[in-house]
């Protein structure tokens, strides 16, 4: 497991193994990755054993174990612990003291997650509050999915508001006037394409959009 290897499939240390961390890590082996999977508690890491690459009982608040585990030959690293705040920190800063240069971190509060950032997690994932975002934008609105990025990005899949029925992209010109861009198109019964200017939308097809949070959400509520 060299620290150099940077390849799409290159392997990744996930330490915490409950419902995020053993979901990540099962994400990453279908990816091809192989993970090195770490949790402190013995019966989790036995019920685990048989499904990454390798599966040990570590605490990792502890570095000289983080270091006896080979924590500094991973480029990557993922820290699924949340409720045991201090367990969080102490695993992320020790990662960080060994030169891991990626190191995604679970956080369970803002607090939690600016003191993960102070002390050298390069990415901070607030699962719980992310799919709250989430649900709260398909239940009051039109969107059939949502995701929005940090830097106040998002992407929706909806339905087609009137305004742009029976024209092509280009004649309706979305991204001009509502600062959005439509990525893709689905119609009833086909996959969805990559929309074109000269793509025609009808009212009974479905969009991806694409564009500054606030203008994605005005785009699909409209009527």
């Amino acid at each position: 497991m060299a620290k150099g290897d940077d390849s799409p499939t290159a392997p990744v240390l996930v330490i915490g193994l409950g419902r995020f961390g053993s979901s990540v890590a099962k994400s990453l082996v279908r990816l091809g990755h192989d993970v090195l999977a770490v949790d402190e508690r013995a019966d989790v890491v036995q019920k685990f054993a048989g499904d990454f690459t390798h599966v040990v009982a570590a605490d990792t608040t502890d570095t000289e174990a983080l270091r006896q585990i080979g924590a500094e030959q991973f480029r990557r690293a993922v820290v699924g612990i949340g409720t045991d705040i201090e367990a969080s920190v102490l695993t992320v800063l020790g990662l960080s003291d060994l030169g891991v240069n990626e190191i995604w971190a679970k956080a369970i509060s803002g607090k939690h997650a600016a003191i993960l950032e102070r002390v050298g997690a390069t990415h901070v994932v607030r699962p719980e509050s992310d799919m709250g975002k989430r649900v709260a934008h398909l239940v009051t609105g039109t969107m059939t999915d949502f995701i929005e990025f940090d830097d106040g990005f998002a992407i929706a899949r909806t339905r087609t508001p009137q305004v742009a029925c029976a024209k092509s992209l280009e004649q309706s010109a979305l991204r001009s006037r509502y600062g959005v861009t439509i990525v893709g198109v689905k119609t009833r019964g086909t996959d969805f394409t990559y929309a074109r200017p000269e793509t025609v939308i009808s009212q009974s097809d479905e969009l991806i959009v694409s564009g500054p949070t606030r203008k994605v959400e005005a785009f699909c509520a409209l009527p």
